[in-house]
């Protein structure tokens, strides 16, 4: 019989528009009552829900993590009930015998043995860090694809800028683009006093490059396309400012990151915070950090044969963050070490596996410099570069003779007196 491990506890089948609810009450003689009621997920109905839970005493609760209705629910239970968020993935009923109840009733009885797995959940306030942080990621993806847009304008208007400049978005280019919107028709003008001084590019290379047709179509989806990027930096600047005010209290550890090597952006560093939280306690090690970011290979064994042990999809957001600073990493000059262990890795296993455990040491450095608040170690990855002295090779008595006789000598051995 499987060990009771909460007596009382709750398990809640969450929907977009309602919740069903499962006290479990275990006796001394361990037979468990169960209680079933459902909930709105308005708040009101939430806040009821919370009194219910409390005049119960049920302090442990259980709930799968479906989509985002999970948060509002957790966002109210929190202040008193101990919450388990449980990934579907673990605790799905069988196909068949699925209702809401039961849904319920199983949580509470997985829950009731200690069977489920908490999610990890960070502090409100991190919660707020990392929201307003994952939307800022998804307006540079949408300023990427913009620009894309853009660029795909001018590519089929014959206008290869791109081929002759380093950045289709600096100022020389953005000048002679402007100037293409306002006269579509007009690509013989003088180029030279739109560039700056330091371009590569001849001005009659760069006139040559503009030789195209910009229809009238392609110029407003152009003017289209640069005032949205002027608006998504309005906003990106909006949600910065926020950040940066949320992210006050932690700009200890903020410092402490900066440290690292391949990060030296304020928001890179704000951003793993967001994912991770400043508390190291509430994983195990770093290892299990590590897993938890999707950097570590998977166990996929069975017959005594190995099957594909690819990292998951674990991590969404910190994956490639850490990956991004694992490339910076590589380049920098301050600590060569990753640079080294990078080539290292990359020979034998290619170069994708090697940025992942460039991204995996770094994700161990921080687990440990936040857990010690300590900052980055260079002596702890420094190379000593200086030749190592080579010693001759020992050899014993026998081999020194098979050696002399191998090349003509004839070993005579003093006797014995």
């Amino acid at each position: 019989m499987l060990k009771i491990v909460h007596k009382v506890c709750c398990g809640i089948d969450v929907h977009k528009k309602f919740v069903v609810a499962t006290i479990g009450k275990t006796n001394k003689a361990g037979v468990t009552d169960y209680e079933t009621r459902e909930f709105s997920t308005f708040t009101e109905n939430l806040v009821q829900l919370r009194d219910w839970l409390v005049s119960s005493g049920c302090k442990e609760v259980c709930m799968e993590s479906t989509g985002k209705y999970w948060i509002p629910v957790f966002n109210v239970l929190e202040t008193e009930c101990n919450v388990f968020v449980a990934n579907p993935k673990y605790v799905k009923g069988i196909r068949g015998k699925k209702t809401d109840k039961r849904d319920s009733v199983w949580l509470c009885d997985l829950h009731k043995h200690g069977l489920v797995q908490n999610s990890f959940i960070p502090p409100w306030q991190v919660r707020q860090i990392r929201d307003l942080m994952r939307y800022r990621y998804k307006l540079t993806n949408l300023k990427s694809g913009e620009k894309n847009r853009m660029q795909n304008s001018l590519t089929v208007s014959n206008i290869m800028l791109s081929s002759v400049v380093s950045d289709t978005f600096g100022k020389s280019a953005m000048r002679i683009v402007n100037h293409l919107l306002e006269d579509s028709e007009d690509t013989t003008f003088d180029v030279a006093p739109l560039l700056d001084g330091r371009m590569k590019a001849t001005a009659e290379d760069v006139s040559k490059s503009i030789q195209g047709t910009l229809t009238k179509p392609q110029a407003e989806k152009i003017s289209v396309c640069l005032a949205h990027l002027d608006d998504i930096d309005k906003y990106k600047a909006v949600i910065e400012s926020a950040v940066l005010e949320l992210a006050e209290p932690y700009m200890e550890q903020i410092k402490l990151l900066l440290t690292i090597p391949g990060i030296k952006d304020i928001y890179t560093a704000i951003g793993i915070i967001g994912e991770i939280g400043v508390d190291m306690s509430v994983f195990l090690s770093a290892r299990h950090l590590c897993s938890w970011a999707g950097l570590v290979p998977a166990n996929n064994e069975s017959a005594g044969k190995k099957k594909s042990v690819r990292c998951n999809r674990a991590g969404t957001y910190i994956k490639p963050l850490l990956v991004q600073c694992a490339h910076a990493a590589v380049k920098s000059k301050e600590c060569p070490y990753f640079r080294l262990r990078f080539e290292q890795i990359s020979r034998r296993r290619g170069k994708k596996k090697a940025i992942i455990a460039i991204a995996h040491m770094l994700l161990n450095c921080i687990y440990h410099m936040i857990s010690r608040n300590e900052a980055f170690n260079y002596d702890l990855y420094r190379i000593d570069n200086a030749p190592k002295p080579k010693h001759p090779p020992e050899i014993t008595k026998e081999q020194a003779i098979l050696l002399l006789e191998s090349l003509g000598a004839q070993v005579i051995l003093p006797t014995a007196v």
